[in-house]
């Protein structure tokens, strides 16, 4: 199994200074690790199309309507699932979480994936490879601490990707972004994105 994890919104609440309303992890899932890579020579082929460069990333936030779409209908027909919480910072009242963006960030992780039901398990995890070493290494032992134990394995092995080199980090980008899209009302194609790809949603939680 292999899960591929990005977020979208940051995990900042000064919303009054610019922070956004919502923060999404999402979970793209692959029970087939050839599958997983037929969708990345998919999406390669895909910046050949478009006549990009093999360097060309593609990030929600960046891309235009027509890139995102083109994406979300190339990737669509593979068989993954999609797992993802959104947390409505209003819904926040933990100060810690509220006033440490390290501890909101590894609590959202940890909980899209403690909360699957037994659907994910002994799974290589791949995640967006931001922060410094030291996040880094701490990330992984709490995820570790909290999801395996004697009885039962959640991770087998957890790895940082550069998104730039990792077809299928940014399609975990393009997902994340499509769900929370969804959630910003002023937005005239809120729907658009997800309305493409819903059918992978295996569960999509928003926390309260």
């Amino acid at each position: 199994m292999l899960v591929f994890i990005d977020d979208s919104g940051d995990p900042g609440f000064k919303i009054k200074q610019g922070s956004s309303r919502a923060f999404v992890i999402c979970c793209v899932i692959f029970n087939d690790e050839l599958e997983a890579e037929k969708c990345a020579i998919a999406i390669k082929e895909l910046r050949r199309e478009l006549n990009k460069s093999d360097t060309f990333e593609f990030k929600f936030n960046k891309c235009s309507k027509i890139y995102r779409t083109s994406f979300l209908q190339a990737i669509k027909k593979f068989d993954f699932r999609i797992r993802a919480i959104i947390m409505t910072k209003e819904a926040i009242y933990s100060e810690e979480l509220r006033n440490s963006k390290v501890s909101f960030y590894n609590y959202t992780i940890k909980t899209v994936l403690k909360h699957s039901s037994g659907k994910i398990k002994n799974a290589k995890i791949r995640l967006d490879g931001h922060g410094d070493k030291i996040f880094r290494r701490e990330l992984v032992g709490y995820l570790r601490r909290s999801l395996n134990d004697a009885d039962k394995s959640m991770i087998k092995d957890l790895r940082f990707r550069d998104s730039s080199k990792d077809v299928l980090i940014q399609l975990a980008d393009m997902v994340v972004g499509s769900i929370n899209r969804t959630t910003q009302e002023e937005k005239t194609d809120k729907d658009l994105y997800w309305n493409l790809i819903k059918a992978r949603k295996e569960d999509v939680w928003k926390f309260k």
